[in-house]
């Protein structure tokens, strides 16, 4: 038997991190047993699934790495395969049309709650005759379509994470809608569990891997694999990520989306490799940086966590900081482009090809994530800095303009700059004026950096020299 599992996201927004772990583990429960990884967009709902949503979600998985087999797939492109297996079960008595109204269905929650019941449909149009269908019909009500569910019936599964599961059919809220209302001949728009279940069956999934809030979903369905003489897939329903308070991470815990760890600054490889450790362990539990080709030699549901799992800005941050000090300063500076680009600074990123890499490797190891590169350059584009208050309180001290007019005669002087005459310029006015170096050493930088703590100060000057800026802003700051 071929593994053959699926990643089936809703296109009503982006690619949500929670959605992306599960591609994850999908993906590496794949790999893992030579197996077949699928894409299959849930676009039944009409009304809030988008086009841009469902290329966010596509773009988001490719820049990650987790390339499908097979997909994707539409639902909305198989709607007729849906209402013909409908059929099958009306024709074989395991669906019904029910005409309740909106103003019925809200009465009858409203009793339930007021005896203290858990709200469920009452089944009360399982078992119509011809003629009151007849009735309700004459007087223009529409019909959703219901599955019939035995209250008696217990649903059972080994799950792969979570051991044995069972469900009471008494406890799945009645006669379960797979499709929405239509006239009485037609069938309305079929609904997520009918359509997961006919896909699953049609596609020959052996797994089905997502999130514990699937659980009662599963419940339902398994009736429905049943009805269809469908095999049961096995099913594996992993942790929640949850936010610092131990709730579930939403849009309310503001950054959310891949696109948006993305926009921040975050590697693809970094953001896999944590979202393979929010909820499962390696078997070496010392290793934490890997690749998913790595991870995927080791992965099974026997080391996947029942409990949800936190999400830690901190380890991500760390995680992302070792992927980009380990990156080739040419790749990195690649990725750095367009972030620089982004903010707006002065270059051309052909020609100035060099000096960029050379601010790479100066800024390189200093990075977190990759955004941070916009505020660790900025000193460096412009031909002017602005001071910040410990920089103007430095070149206040007696002997900083001194010591910037020696450096900026002899720069004049000086027909190329490198490490060494820097050095041999440094000290020169040392001995010239009797200053102590580190007057000298901070008033340089704070002139030409703008502040009083920076990176290597010999290796942005040389930066900045290249650029000729470096004696522009000495004599700005002469000349105030």
């Amino acid at each position: 038997m071929t593994v053959r599992v699926r990643l089936a996201p809703s296109p009503t927004g982006n690619l949500h991190i929670g959605t992306a772990r599960t591609a994850v583990f999908n993906w590496l429960f794949a790999r893992n047993q030579g197996g077949e990884f699928i894409v299959r967009i849930e676009d039944t709902d009409q009304e809030r699934s988008r086009p841009e949503f469902t290329q966010n979600i596509l773009d988001g998985l490719t820049w990650l790495g987790l390339n499908w087999d097979e997909g994707p797939f539409f639902q909305s492109e198989r709607l007729d395969l849906y209402r013909e297996a409908i059929r099958k079960l009306l024709d074989a008595g395991l669906a019904y049309r029910c005409y309740c109204t909106p103003e019925e269905l809200e009465e009858m929650r409203s009793a339930q709650k007021a005896k203290n019941q858990a709200p469920r449909y009452d089944n009360r149009h399982r078992d119509l005759t011809a003629a009151q269908r007849a009735a309700l019909e004459a007087e223009g009500r529409s019909a959703v379509i219901r599955f019939k569910i035995d209250d008696n019936r217990e649903i059972r599964w080994n799950d792969l994470v979570r051991g044995s599961v069972v469900w009471k059919g008494s406890d799945l809220g009645g006669d379960m809608v797979i499709a929405r209302a239509s006239s009485s001949n037609a069938i309305g728009q079929p609904l997520y569990n009918l359509a997961v279940v006919v896909d699953d069956i049609d596609m020959q999934i052996t797994h089905v891997i997502r999130g514990e809030d699937h659980i009662a979903n599963t419940a339902k369905q398994i009736l429905l694999y049943e009805a269809f003489g469908g095999r049961v897939p096995e099913f594996a329903h992993t942790p929640l990520i949850l936010n610092p308070d131990g709730r579930k991470l939403s849009k309310r815990d503001g950054v959310t989306s891949i696109s948006d760890f993305q926009n921040l600054g975050y590697t693809a490889p970094a953001l896999a490799n944590y979202m393979t450790l929010l909820g499962w362990t390696p078997t070496d539990s010392t290793q934490e940086i890997f690749t998913l080709e790595q991870a995927a030699k080791n992965f099974g549901f026997d080391r996947v966590n029942k409990a949800g799992a936190k999400f830690d800005w901190d380890k991500l941050d760390w995680l992302n900081g070792q992927y980009i000090h380990n990156l080739p300063v040419s790749e990195l500076t690649d990725m750095l482009i367009p972030y620089w680009e982004e903010a707006g600074y002065d270059f051309e990123p052909q020609s100035d090809r060099l000096w960029l890499e050379q601010l790479t490797t100066l800024i390189g190891p200093s990075l977190t994530r990759l955004k941070d590169a916009v505020d660790m350059a900025a000193m460096f584009f412009p031909s002017s800095v602005s001071l910040d208050e410990e920089a103007q309180q430095q070149l206040q001290q007696e002997g900083a303009q001194t010591v910037l007019a020696a450096i900026k005669d002899k720069l004049e002087s000086e027909p190329t700059l490198t490490a060494d005459t820097v050095k041999d310029m440094i000290k020169a006015v040392t001995k010239e004026t009797k200053l102590k170096k580190g007057l000298i050493m901070r008033s340089l930088r704070a002139a030409l950096t703008g502040a009083v703590h920076g990176p290597d100060l010999v290796e942005s000057w040389l930066l900045l020299h290249q650029r000729g800026t470096d004696l522009t802003r000495l004599q700005n700051i002469l000349d105030r």
